[in-house]
This record gives structure tokens, C-alpha cells and sequence, in this order.
């Protein structure tokens, strides 16, 4: 029954979610983080709780969540900067690359993409896809067999595929969240997840890319391509832009590829294909096997004591991990200091997410600890609102306005939580993926992802958002017609 204490709570939501958009969008620009903290505070103030609760809802929210998902997005974070210096992700991906005809190549850059895209944040992969993508499309223009820009054919489908895995699929930080929060067999939901995905990604990546390639007449700085591919430019690599390059390379430039050289170098020789692409897929597959563990092995059984172990996100991560620190760092030859300053690097770049998920979990913790989540699971059943459609709305809106699909995924939980506790293993996986297709949707110009291609694609407003928007938008939409697609057969 709907109370006026009910409708309180909600208006009290309402306020809260108002208030973040707000502090995050406003001349303010507060960080995510402390919007979340101060909203949090704010929220368990006008709904009674005591100081006492507020202090315990603050340290119980934030740790947690950074003790269920901070440690295992640390090793993931170290694993992606080893893959990445190692060489061994460009090594995937051009040993895919290198076995495509020209009409096959947008297909297999999306499948270079989804393999890259299991350990790597959106931003990360993207940047290490770059030189492959300039290379690639530089071959194909001067081909003359393509019409439109090859630059977008070959980024749309890595967009797609690493915007889909960064959203939707475990173990990459948001969907780890919501499988935290609502309780969700990690197993099952990378099973369902990849199931979604595959399709999402080949209409998003693909079938869009050869649709609106010959629409955008996108061709990025000469000199940032020259600086990604190691000469020539996107115009042909005259004289002049090599000119341009050299003298590039004599100031900062050379210290970025210094850099990136001795990174790729370090173990002197490349990376096999097949030791590059164990070290992507150790953890996935241990989280699998626990899952088919599960399903078949007595719960008594000693084997299915040690999958469960292995395959705990964890774990996996830290096998994985170490792993490719071996494979890729000791025995390449790379040296011990080199390797600590880059795991040391790593850390530094996933700081800030830690933040925002310390404070969404706070927020998460106030909501369920104030009775708003009840409050919301009470009208919303009153109202037979479809649960996955109403995460992916509560997620899209909340990502859309803040500007970070970390602050939709968390918060939609947080909200969808006491609603989710009665859920079937399988249903609470699709509630998961549509929590995450949603915080990929609207992807515009609050958010750092939009600013990363169209900056490196040279791209106007217009093209960004035809483009990068478009594409995101698409996978988050696509997204949700394939969990609403699975829930109606199970």
C-alpha cells in the first residue's frame, strides 16, 4: 500500500537525484564522488536516520562495495597495463587483422575489440586499438577500394564492441557492481552478458559502421597519425607531414613514443598469439568454470571446492594477473623496476573510479538503509512496471545526466535492489545487463569516453555524435531488447 510516508521517500529521491545532476553538471563541477557522499548524507538526514546510522551507512556502503569489487578492479587494472606494454593486445589484434580481406576488416576489428575488451576500460582499449585502427584505414585508403571514411568504418565497430563489454559483461567494474548489489551469479551473468552482446555488437559495429562511414567525411590530424603509425600520414605521408612528425618527435612526442617503445620492447620479441591471448582470457575462464561447476559438480566434491575459489572474481583477477606478469614481464625480460612503475601507473589511473564506486555504495547503503528501496519496490509493483525496462531507464537517464555510467549503474542498483531480492538466478543476470546497456546509452559531451574519439578522430560536434553517440546508444538499446528477448524464453 502506498503511504503518504511512501510518497516522502520518493519525492525525497527525487531530490537526491536532482541534487546530483546538479552538483556534477552545475559551475560547481563537483567530482562524483563527493556529489554521491554529500547527497548520500543529505538523503539519510531527511529521512530520520540518526548520526549514529549515518556514520554506519557511510563505512558499511563504501567498504563494502571497494571490498567486493575495489581489489578485483586493481588487478584488472594492472592486468590491462601489462597486456598493453607488454604489446601483447596489439599482437592480438593484428594477428585478427591480418588474416581479413578488405570487406572482412570492420568484422574482425570488432572481434580484435571483443577479445581486447574483456580486461580493458573503454578508454583504455580504444587507445590501444588507435594505431591498429590508423594503420589499418590508411592501408584501405590508399587502396581506393572504400568510399567514405575508412577511419569510421574501423572505429565504429570497435566502439561498439568495447562499449558493450565495458557495460554489460563482467568482470569490467560497472557490471561487477550490480552483480555485487543485486546478489547476481557471476558465472551466469558473463554467460548471459556474452550472449547479449554478440548481436548487440555486430548491429552496432559492423552493419552501422558500413552504414554511416560513407556518410562522415572524418579524417584525423596528420601528425597524430603519423605519431600512432611511426610515419606517413593520413593524407599520404608527404614530405611535409614527415617534416612535421620530426620535428614532433624532437619535443614531447619522442617521450611519449620513447615511452611506448620501450614498453613494446622490453622483453625484445613479440608476444605469441597464443600466450597473449591466455593472459586476456585466464580470468574469464575461471569465473566460467566455477559457473559450470555449479551446475554440475556435488557441492561435497573437493574439485568443486577449488573452481568455486578459483573462479571467485578475486581470485581470478589475481591468477590472471599474475599470470601475465610471468608470462609477459619476467620472461619477456622485462626489467623489475620498469614493471613496478607501470603497475604503480595503473593504480593511479582507476583512482577516481574507486572514488565513485566508494560513494555509490554509500548512496546504495543510505537508500536501502532509509527504506526508499522499499519505498520505490512499492509503487513500482503497484504499478507493474517491466523491471528490466525500468533499470535501463533509471540507468540511462542517471548516466545521461551525470556523465558517468558508473553513477547509472550504481545508483539504478541501489534503487532496484529490494525489488530484485525475490528474482531467479537467470533474471537477476538480465536485470544486470540491462542496468548496464542503460548507462551506456546517450553517451554526449559530459562524458569523457565522447571527448576521447572525437578528439582523436578529428571529428566536429556533429560527426561525435553521429558517430560515437549514435553507436552507444544503439549498443545500450540493443542491449535491452536482447535481455528482454532471453527473459521471455526462460
Amino acid at each position: 500500500m502506498v503511504t503518504t510516508h511512501t510518497w516522502t521517500l520518493l519525492i525525497t529521491l527525487a531530490g537526491a537525484i536532482a541534487a546530483l545532476i546538479v552538483l556534477i553538471n552545475s559551475r560547481l563541477k563537483f567530482h562524483p564522488f563527493i556529489a554521491l557522499m554529500l547527497v548520500s548524507i543529505a538523503v539519510a538526514v531527511v529521512s530520520g536516520e540518526s548520526t549514529e546510522q549515518i556514520a554506519e551507512s557511510i563505512e558499511k556502503g563504501a567498504g563494502g562495495i571497494l571490498g567486493d569489487v575495489g581489489i578485483t578492479l586493481a588487478f584488472g587494472a594492472m592486468l590491462g597495463k601489462l597486456l598493453a606494454s607488454s604489446g601483447a593486445t596489439d599482437r592480438i589484434a593484428r594477428a585478427v587483422i591480418d588474416r581479413a580481406g578488405e570487406r572482412a576488416l570492420p568484422w574482425y576489428m570488432a572481434g580484435a575489440a571483443f577479445v581486447i575488451g574483456i580486461p580493458m576500460f573503454f578508454e583504455i582499449g580504444l587507445i590501444v586499438l588507435l594505431p591498429l585502427i590508423f594503420s589499418v584505414a590508411q592501408r584501405l585508403r590508399a587502396s581506393g577500394k572504400h568510399t567514405g571514411s575508412p577511419y569510421v568504418l574501423l572505429a565504429t565497430p570497435a566502439i561498439a564492441a568495447l562499449a558493450t563489454l565495458h557495460g554489460m559483461v563482467p568482470p569490467h567494474p560497472g557490471p561487477l557492481i550490480a552483480v555485487e548489489g543485486l546478489h547476481a551469479g557471476l558465472g551466469t551473468t558473463i554467460l548471459v552478458g556474452l550472449v547479449c552482446a554478440i548481436p548487440t555488437v555486430i548491429l552496432a559495429g559492423p552493419v552501422y559502421g558500413r552504414w554511416i562511414a560513407p556518410r562522415l567525411a572524418v579524417d584525423p590530424d596528420r601528425e597524430l597519425v603519423a605519431q600512432f603509425t611511426g610515419g606517413g600520414s593520413a593524407h599520404g605521408g608527404t614530405a611535409e607531414s614527415s617534416g612535421q612528425a620530426a620535428d614532433q618527435s624532437s619535443g614531447h612526442g619522442a617521450d611519449q613514443s620513447a615511452g611506448h617503445a620501450a614498453d613494446q620492447s622490453a622483453g625484445q620479441g613479440s608476444v605469441p598469439v597464443g600466450r597473449a591471448l591466455a593472459a586476456v582470457l585466464v580470468p574469464a575462464v575461471l569465473m566460467l568454470l566455477r559457473t559450470l561447476g555449479e551446475l554440475t559438480l556435488d557441492e561435497s566434491s573437493a574439485l568443486r571446492h577449488v573452481v568455486d575459489f578459483a573462479g571467485e572474481p578475486v581470485i581470478a583477477m589475481f591468477a590472471g594477473f599474475l599470470f601475465a606478469l610471468f608470462v609477459l614481464g619476467y620472461r619477456r625480460g622485462t626489467p623489475p623496476e620498469a614493471t613496478r612503475q607501470a603497475l604503480t601507473d595503473s593504480i593511479r589511473s582507476v583512482a577516481g573510479i574507486l572514488l565513485i564506486i566508494a560513494g555509490g555504495g554509500t548512496f546504495n547503503q543510505v537508500l536501502e538503509d532509509s527504506g526508499i528501496g522499499k519505498a520505490i519496490e512499492s509503487v513500482a509493483s503497484g504499478a507493474h512496471l517491466n523491471l528490466l525496462v525500468l533499470g535501463w531507464l533509471l540507468a540511462l537517464l542517471l548516466s545521461f545526466t551525470t556523465g558517468s555510467a558508473t553513477v547509472g549503474i550504481v545508483a539504478a542498483t541501489g534503487i532496484l535492489t529490494p525489488m530484485a531480492q525475490h528474482l531467479g538466478s537467470i533474471d537477476t543476470s538480465l536485470l544486470v545487463v540491462a542496468i548496464g546497456a542503460g548507462s551506456i546509452g546517450l553517451n554526449y559531451v559530459n562524458h569523457a569516453g565522447f571527448w576521447l574519439v572525437k578528439e582523436s578522430f578529428g571529428m566536429t560536434l556533429g560527426q561525435a555524435t553521429k558517430s560515437h553517440t549514435m553507436i552507444q546508444t544503439l549498443v545500450s538499446v540493443c542491449g535491452l531488447l536482447m535481455a528482454l528477448l532471453i527473459s521471455a524464453f526462460v
